[in-house]
This record gives structure tokens, sequence and C-alpha cells, in this order.
């Protein structure tokens, strides 16, 4: 769906929020601003613990689709709280093993290490996905911003000829990332397929428009072409529509993937027709910069996050 101009500004005014510290400080530390923003981000977010994580993705599983759980972080810098994080989402690994066998898990590299150094990070990484494998739980690792691409894509491929069970995340939007598909294509693991949150140089990227939403499609009709296993996380209805008009999204080894707290009734509307869907959860005490990009993302989630603002307890 294009936006308007006034949209894009707004999304990229957001964005460019998220990455400031200073506000991000002055929220988090100010006791009234803080229980009023992390309020309305409870439709986002399930909650600071994995307990939290858990119950939401529980609730969904009753109601018949797949999950995927996120432990929020990034750009972590200290050794010991990568550790930390590892140490976090391996319990999260072993707790989702046990509630569903068909369960993702996702992170970003830069939590468990990528800022320090790639070999620390791939050990992290190889032990994660050796739970999972025992676990019969997916990791899914997120994709950053560019500049981080070429680091996360290495990894990825270190680790994916060893565990078939490690997935990863494509950003549409980038110009180089069609070249990055045929290069995934020749590896196993899972490819997810988004359009792009972050804030990036203009010449790197396509911006939200239908000329986005046609090479959405080429790149699903690529991986379906390949026999692929494939998540299309979108809730772009004209997007989802034209896929479905192409036969696309009932395709073998094929998911439909939203994120929990938007357009819930669209997903359930896609399993309900034979569509096999995943709903994407998050938690963690880091949802600040999550929820900021959820709201640059779709400008129309700012109304229901002010309502919640006010509304929730």
């Amino acid at each position: 769906m294009k936006k308007s101009a006034e949209q894009v500004r707004f999304a990229a005014s957001l964005k460019s929020i998220a990455r400031n510290q200073s506000i991000k400080q002055y929220i988090q530390t100010n006791p009234l601003l803080s229980e009023v923003v992390s309020r309305g981000a409870k439709r986002f977010v399930a909650g600071e613990t994995r307990q939290d994580g858990l119950k939401r993705a529980t609730d969904y599983l009753q109601q018949h689709h797949r999950i995927s759980l996120e432990f929020i972080g990034e750009n972590t810098m200290s050794k010991q709280e990568c550790i930390t994080a590892k140490e976090e989402l391996k319990q999260l690994i072993v707790e989702m093993g046990e509630i569903t066998e068909e369960g993702t898990v996702s992170f970003d590299l830069s939590h468990i290490g990528m800022m320090i150094d790639e070999d620390f990070t791939y050990d992290q990484l190889n032990e994660l996905a050796e739970v999972a494998k025992e676990r019969q739980v997916t990791l899914m690792i997120s994709m950053e911003e560019s500049e981080k691409t070429d680091r996360i894509l290495s990894l990825y491929e270190r680790v994916v000829k060893v565990y078939a069970n490690v997935g990863i995340t494509l950003q549409v939007h980038l110009h180089r990332s069609e070249m990055d598909l045929q290069r995934l294509l020749r590896l196993n693991g899972r490819i997810r397929l988004v359009k792009g949150a972050y804030q990036e140089p203009e010449a790197r990227y396509l911006q939200r428009s239908e000329t986005l939403n046609a090479r959405y499609i080429e790149f699903v009709e690529t991986c379906v072409k390949a026999r692929h296993e494939l998540s299309i996380a979108t809730h772009d209805e004209q997007l989802l529509q034209a896929l479905g008009e192409k036969g696309l999204l009932q395709a073998d080894r094929v998911e439909i993937e939203m994120l929990d707290g938007v357009q819930k009734n669209l997903l359930d509307a896609y399993q309900q027709s034979g569509c096999q869907t995943r709903v994407y959860i998050t938690y963690g005490t880091e949802w600040y910069l999550y929820v900021v990009h959820r709201i640059a993302e779709h400008p129309e989630n700012v109304y229901t996050l002010i309502a919640d603002m006010v509304e929730r307890k």
C-alpha cells in the first residue's frame, strides 16, 4: 500500500527518533512518561519476561497459529551482556520446544556479540543452534541496518551449513537484496521476507511503493519456484491479495507471518482459509526501539498506541 508524502515524512522522523539516545533515555528515566508509553507498548510487546512471552504464545497456539518469539535486544557492547542474552535465548528455546514442535526463536546477531567479535558471535550462535536442533525449534536471524548485512550473511552461511534449522530475514527494499536472495536460495534455511523497517541512505533502498510491492511478489515467486521454505512477513492487505490471486499464499512450504498486536483479524481470516500462519511475539525490557519502528512502518498504529496509553491500566 502506497503511503502519502506526509506518512513517509512521519515514518522517517520516527525512525530518526528511534535512534536518538537522548530521547530514549529521557523517556525511560522519566517515571511518569515511561509508565504511560510502556502502557501503550503492551499492544506490541507481550511483557518484560520470558513467561509473559510464552503466555502470549500459548494463547495463539490455541488459536491454531504458529508462533515466533523474540527476546528484544540489539547492539550489545558488553561481552557479559551478550552471554547473558544467549543464556536467556537458550532457556527460551528449551521452553518453546515444550509447547510446540513448529516454534521459532528470533533474535538480532548484534544482541549476542556481533558488535564485539565475529568468532565469538559464531560460537554463541552455534551453541543456540545445537540446543534448537535438540528441541526441534527453528532459529530466525533478524536483519539489521544495511551496514551490518555482510556480517550477518557471513555468520548465517557459516552456521546454516551445519544446522538447517536456522533461517534468515531478508529486507526486500534494499537494492542489494536481489543478489542476496540468489545467494540464500543455495542454502537450506528458511527465508523470511520483510519490506524493511530501518532508516537507510536513499541510494540503498526503494521507498514504500507499488514498485516495492512488485519486487516483493517477484521474490516470493522465486522462492516458491525453488520450493524454498518461506515466511511472508507483511501486513499489507493489497500485497497479500495480489499474492493470493497468484496462488502463492497456499503454496507448499509457505506461511504468512504478522506481528502480535497488528491486524490479527486479517491473519485469522487467512488461517481460516487454509493458509499456514505465524504470529511474531516479542518480550523484554528493550522495547523502545521495537515499538517506534512498528509505528514508523504503519503510521496508523499511532492512533491505537495513543488510545492504549490513555485507556490501559
